[in-house]
């Protein structure tokens, strides 16, 4: 991707893809191209995603660096 994008654009931007790949008569080689956008935004927003669990995860571990769970109270939205 040629510029910096964050998550929430990303995902946005993705779902408006798919729109554009299920309602519109693209000519193939538009729609072969929104595709192939809409797999680099998908593989960015999977990968941002994996980041997200492995910090959660770093910040998850006791003094002896073992896995401590702890029930989430927030909500969502606070993601």
């Amino acid at each position: 991707m040629k510029k910096k994008l964050d998550f929430e654009k990303a995902l946005k931007e993705l779902e408006k893809l798919v729109k554009q790949l299920e309602e519109d008569d693209l000519p193939l080689d538009k729609a072969l191209k929104t595709f192939e956008h809409g797999i680099e935004l998908s593989r960015y927003c999977a990968k941002c995603l994996d980041d997200v669990e492995k910090r959660i995860k770093q910040l998850s571990r006791d003094e002896n660096n073992e896995l401590v769970l702890n029930a989430w109270e927030g909500d969502s939205e606070d993601l």
